[in-house]
């Protein structure tokens, strides 16, 4: 037991590593089947998964259809159970699931996933627990008490397929195979050399130095472009590859898998990995082999003593050997790379600067692009950081400096990762001196702190006088991260003049009011699921959901989101919030300005909404009422 404990630490230590963030845009096989089994449990309410469970065990599975119908697991009959989905919980006298889960530090969050032992271990290192409490991006494989089991590969001798095995015999054994198995004298950097339509690649293969692995020992699978595959790429292209090492080297190692692959090996779709890093799709389609679903294989299973080759007709560049506006180019932003382009921008997307460009999306500009001009083009600068950024590093809090000049914020959400207001929509792809990341919206820089937001925005004068009646205005000036849920002028109109009157009138209820509009952290509106229950410095939860791209604060319609500010982020709304009715307000003894100087201070900041034709009136009428 003691060789356990000094033992497991290691394992805990070896298994934390950089990691990627919690918000990643693509639908892996695990969240695959958890969308099935969310899909069976949405009638017991929101976020609630069916899970399969073998009987006389405690295993519980995700499943997907084929295991729903059959009610089996691996031919191991299971009953069906509902609980809470991934990081959800249950609410009083709500149905379903509803509120996300806080998110915790990676120790706090072992006991949440019911890794209780990886948590113990963790308690008996030195500094394991600090760091996993401290600040930074890391993933943990935290293990737990089953295993996985392996899956059997298909086996193959020398690319020819074995039909029937281990046949014993008195004096040894007999294996079926499907074809004749030649002899076998050439690796694969002398196939290379002999091949006339490899003329490239073998110009290639020596300037990059990668001849010393392909003739060595080891056992890869090269897929090997012909002549003509390197003739169908642009010529610029070709040759800039070419003349740069690095890039050269990544677009080898592109076509190089770490192990033997045999065609005959392949019954299904297969995810393989290169030296260079990246996966390829590696499948079938009746007698032709396929990469990432093309059939660009033009001769296969060409056996060496290091390896096998296929012949291919296509060029597989890495995103690692490309430029910025070429992952553009292959990307859903190709309207926002148009405009950097006609801002004079254009020499960042295919230069040597290591920046990373947050370009939006196509369907945000489907209403029309903006013109560009001096705005415009400093604006675009901000959605250019200044370094080559990778989206799996990222952290809550971090700041980024763009070529423009500003500071912009990381916001880590459970199921979305955001710059400011802006939030990766699909998986970053990672180019020679630039990365892209491909945005929902127009990233928008914060202007100012919450007061200065609020201040400079006509439609606010009467929060503004409010704020600064009930004592407020240090609050939302210093430095912090809030949220407000900020009430228009409408809004305060809408309410009774008697009930504005007292309100107004009671700088204890007042306060107390506004407190419960501010969250105690920043929320855009990227950040917003199902329903997200936000503390205010009220004390009150605020209940804070999102439908069809429409934000709700305790179901009252939020009229425009994510006004970003250097300490926050405000979020207009067209009416009053009250706290929970059960919650009692006591009232202050010390008066507040009067609702009438109330009303003047906020016509100082607000000229446009006295003469509105429409306010002007309501203004005169409440006034009046005031006087008497």
């Amino acid at each position: 037991m003691a060789l356990l404990g000094r033992l497991l630490p290691l394992a805990l230590a070896l298994a934390l590593g950089p990691a990627a963030t919690q918000a990643s845009p693509g639908k892996s096989p695990y969240q695959l089947v958890l969308q099935h089994s969310r899909l069976r449990g949405r009638q017991h309410g929101p976020n609630v998964c069916a899970v399969q469970k073998l009987i006389g065990t405690n295993k519980k599975y995700f499943t997907n259809c084929k295991q729903w119908y059959q009610r089996k697991i691996c031919g191991k009959s299971t009953v069906i159970s509902y609980e809470c989905c991934p990081g959800y919980e249950k609410v009083p006298g709500e149905k379903g699931c509803p509120a996300a889960l806080p998110l915790s530090n990676l120790y706090e969050t072992l006991g949440v996933v019911g890794a209780t032992t990886s948590q113990l271990y963790t308690d008996r290192t030195e500094k394991l627990r600090p760091e996993m409490e401290g600040p930074g991006s890391f993933t943990i494989f935290a293990p737990s008490n089953e295993a996985w089991a392996s899956l059997p590969a298909i086996v193959t001798v020398n690319c020819a397929r074995l039909l029937k095995a281990d046949h014993h015999a008195t004096n040894g054994v007999v294996h079926l195979i499907d074809k004749v198995i030649s002899t076998i004298s050439h690796n694969i950097q002398q196939i290379i050399e002999i091949e006339d339509t490899f003329e490239t690649l073998r110009a290639a293969v020596a300037a990059s130095g990668l001849n010393t692995l392909l003739e060595g020992d080891g056992q890869y699978t090269l897929l090997a472009p012909t002549n003509e595959a390197f003739e169908k790429i642009p010529a610029e292209t070709l040759n800039r590859i070419l003349g740069d090492p690095e890039a050269l080297r990544d677009l080898l190692n592109n076509h190089i898998l770490k192990s033997a692959m045999c065609a005959e090996a392949i019954v299904a779709g297969l995810s393989l990995e290169t030296l260079e890093g990246t996966t390829l799709e590696v499948g079938c389609s009746g007698d032709m082999l396929t990469i990432n679903g093309k059939p660009i294989i033009s001769n296969k299973d060409v056996v060496a003593t290091n390896g096998v080759i296929h012949f291919i007709d296509e060029l597989l560049i890495p995103d690692s050997a490309k430029m910025l506006f070429e992952l553009a180019e292959e990307s859903d932003v190709s309207t926002a790379v148009d405009l950097f382009r006609q801002a004079g921008l254009g020499t960042h997307l295919s230069g040597t600067e290591r920046l990373t460009l947050l370009a939006p999306m196509n369907s945000v500009f489907k209403d029309g692009t903006p013109p560009i001009d001096a705005r415009m083009k400093n604006l675009l600068l901000n959605h250019m950081i200044k370094d080559q950024l990778a989206s799996k590093y990222l952290y809550h809090g971090q700041i980024l400096e763009t070529l423009g000049g500003k500071k912009l914020r990381v916001f880590v959400y459970r199921n979305s990762l955001c710059i400011e207001n802006s939030c990766i929509a699909a998986h970053d792809k990672r180019g020679r001196y630039g990365t892209l990341f491909t945005m929902d919206r127009v990233l928008t820089p914060p202007a100012g702190t919450v007061m200065d937001v609020l201040k400079g925005d006509s439609r606010f004068s009467m929060l503004v006088a409010a704020i600064q009646s009930a004592g407020l205005t240090e609050t939302l000036n210093r430095e912090g991260v809030y949220t407000v849920f900020a009430p228009t002028n409408e809004a305060f109109q809408a309410l009774p003049p008697g009930e504005l009157n007292k309100l107004l009138g009671n700088a204890k209820e007042l306060a107390n009011i506004l407190k419960y509009h501010v969250g105690d952290e920043i929320l855009v509106s990227g950040g917003i699921g199902a329903l997200v229950r936000l503390k205010s410095l009220q004390g009150d939860k605020l209940e804070v959901s999102s439908k069809n791209n429409v934000v709700n604060v305790n179901k009252e319609p939020v009229t425009e989101v994510d006004i970003m500010a250097t300490n926050g982020v405000v979020h207009a709304i067209s009416s009053v919030l009250q706290p929970p009715a059960n919650r009692p307000q006591e009232r202050g003894d010390e008066l507040a300005d009067s609702a009438l100087e109330i009303f003047k201070q906020a016509s100082a900041f607000s000229r446009a909404t006295q003469s509105s034709v429409k306010l002007a009136p309501v203004y005169q009428r409440l006034l009046e009422r005031m006087k008497h």
